[in-house]
């Protein structure tokens, strides 16, 4: 598929700071004050920043809200109806953090599952699509959770977990492009099936269904070259995941030297996440492809 930078910011943006909201909702760090007002600005940040940007990929961005009332059969829907609940309660519990001093346990759990839930919803989206075999398995949802854990670790600066979680995100990573890979070839589909013909034989294309370009054809037939993606890939998962974790295992001496080591995996880590999600799209092989003989 065509891959919009919109949509690009918006997953990388948000499941960082969903993940983030995810910490803080389980009280790591146990921040108060000053403190928490900068770790919730940035969590926020990055959570409405995401959201946003996602308007912008919308044909009619005014109509977003009308998303909201078709909770029971969209996963959008529900995407938005996550999202607007855990930054409700994560802000009250923001609240009572930054200028009350207090930790409320249980209004952070529920903010925290919220988080995650908001997550998976975003990742549904894509998973429920029978049209792209490779987004339509269980290793979706596994990236984007992953993803976004390792992230709010990294910016949580959980050190106990964050490592462990890096190491998942990357070999969840690796799993999700090598079934990926065969994914369309396993779904069964090919030209006989776009067609209708397969009943009658092997089909082949004898001519493009037309000599111009197409809605079809720009926005869900993207090709990506085998070394292309393959150059992309290795500097996804180096960025993404190698460098973080070897930035944040580093022994250094003294707070300044180790701020700035996991500042730098932070970085890395949004790089290779940003990286990934291109690739997420660009690869996405949209069956109609079959149909255009681009597949």
């Amino acid at each position: 598929m065509h891959p919009a930078p919109s949509v690009i910011i918006f997953t990388t943006l948000s499941g960082l700071g969903f993940g983030l909201l995810f910490f803080l909702g389980l009280g790591q760090p146990a921040v108060t004050g000053t403190v928490a007002f900068v770790f919730y600005v940035i969590a926020f940040g990055l959570a409405c920043g995401g959201l946003l940007a996602s308007t912008f990929h919308l044909g009619h961005p005014e109509r977003a809200w009308r998303a909201f009332t078709q909770w029971k059969t969209s996963w959008l829907s529900r995407e938005g109806v996550c999202a607007v609940g855990a930054l409700i309660v994560m802000g009250l519990y923001a609240i009572g953090a930054m200028f009350l001093d207090s930790q409320w346990t249980l209004l952070g759990w529920i903010g925290a599952a919220l988080s995650l839930a908001t997550v998976f919803t975003t990742s549904m989206i894509y998973t429920q699509l029978k049209t792209i075999p490779r987004w339509n398995m269980e290793l979706t949802p596994a990236v984007f959770l992953s993803f976004s854990l390792a992230g709010g670790a990294l910016l949580a600066g959980a050190e106990a977990v964050a490592p462990w979680l890096l190491a998942i995100a990357g070999a969840v990573q690796l799993a999700y492009w090598a079934k990926g890979d065969k994914a369309l070839e396993a779904s069964g589909t090919n030209l006989g099936t776009a067609t209708g013909l397969g009943d009658r034989g092997a089909v082949r294309a004898f001519e493009p269904p037309h000599t111009g370009s197409n809605y079809l054809l720009r926005e869900f037939v993207h090709v990506v070259g085998r070394k292309h993606a393959q150059k992309l890939r290795m500097i996804a998962f180096v960025l993404g995941f190698a460098l973080p974790l070897l930035l944040i295992l580093t022994p250094v001496q003294g707070v300044v030297i180790k701020h700035l080591f996991a500042a730098l995996a932070v970085i890395s880590h949004l790089a290779g996440v940003a990286t990934s999600r291109w690739l997420f799209f660009a690869q996405a092989e949209h069956v109609v492809g079959l149909y255009y003989g681009k597949r």
